[in-house]
């Protein structure tokens, strides 16, 4: 079965969600635990959520269809639900490291701050990281500060996210 977020519903405009008993508008962001909640009038604003189930394969092509037909509007929004984006001309997946060219590995992020895919080099090719050892674990964690990673964009986050 999956659960789908139905981020077109036309109560749900740009990530701000409208009361359905007192009208009041809030940002989906600002809803905190329970973001469908009113603040206000604590009305349950949940039925905006889409559920659609997938139980043979009629009904995930169906579902495929459905995504597809809504592939233009998703990759124009911006938001960081992106699967892929284009860097110097090319379509590429975001946010999944693979083998690098530069370095050991590479990812694509979205860079939050200008809207730009950038490329995101790390590790050091020839090295074998042993990280099933706890003791190198627990120093190669502590040297790189990965209690915290710093942000997407940066090849400590993603170094950090290996090990």
């Amino acid at each position: 079965m999956i659960k789908l977020l139905d981020i077109l519903n036309e109560d749900i405009i740009g990530g701000e969600i409208e009361c359905g008993k007192c009208g009041w508008k809030w940002d989906l962001a600002d809803g905190g635990q329970e973001p469908y909640i009113c603040h206000k009038c604590n009305y349950d604003n949940s039925d905006q959520i889409d559920e659609y189930d997938v139980e043979n394969a009629d009904d995930l092509r169906e579902f495929i269809e459905f995504m597809e037909s809504y592939q233009q509007e998703l990759n124009e929004a911006d938001c960081d639900c992106l699967l892929e984006a284009k860097y110097q001309g090319r379509t590429v997946s975001l946010g999944k490291p693979m083998r690098g060219d530069s370095k050991k590995f590479k990812v694509y992020v979205k860079n939050p701050k200008t809207g730009k895919v950038v490329k995101v080099n790390f590790g050091q090719k020839g090295m074998s990281i042993k990280k099933n050892n706890p003791v190198r674990r627990k120093a190669f964690r502590a040297r790189h500060n990965c209690a915290n990673p710093g942000p997407r964009t940066k090849a400590r986050y993603w170094s950090c996210r290996k090990w």
